[in-house]
């Protein structure tokens, strides 16, 4: 699927509708065959003595696959959509440093001015621009916008 989504985008085509189809039927079967490799077995200890009986981690990564079909394979549907989410790891990565470094920003201000400026930075970036050129701009009244 991947590999098809990158492809699509490299050649600047658009995704053909029986081919998604063809990927979601693999991934319904996928799922289906994980359910029957993953029954639970008859002495599966219970929680509690009510409620549900307690359910593999397997089984329970399986019930998420199902529920959350269409945002797993949004990046099948639509280009704009990566398949993974590196970009906005990255782009929080500086923010849980500065908390973990600090304990926490002094103000609301300064939390939010720490983020106009990663997020300014993380566009330039993004754009393919340099970033120290951009800085100095901004610094100098005339900010890139994009």
């Amino acid at each position: 699927m991947k590999k098809y989504t990158d492809k699509c985008r490299e050649m600047e085509i658009s995704i053909d509708p029986e081919k998604v189809r063809e990927f979601e039927e693999i991934y319904d079967t996928v799922i289906r065959e994980g359910i029957e490799e993953n029954q639970p077995p008859d002495n599966f200890k219970k929680v509690k003595k009510r409620g549900k009986t307690a359910q593999t981690k397997a089984k329970n990564l399986l019930d998420r696959f199902i529920v959350h079909k269409e945002p797993i394979l949004r990046f099948l549907n639509n280009l704009r959509v990566s398949f993974d989410n590196n970009q906005a790891e990255r782009d929080i990565r500086m923010m849980k440093l500065q908390q973990k470094i600090s304990g926490t920003f002094r103000s609301i201000e300064g939390a939010l001015a720490f983020c106009r400026i990663r997020g300014y930075i993380s566009t330039i970036r993004k754009n393919g621009l340099k970033v120290m050129d951009a800085i100095l701009a901004a610094l100098n009244g005339a900010p890139l916008l994009y």
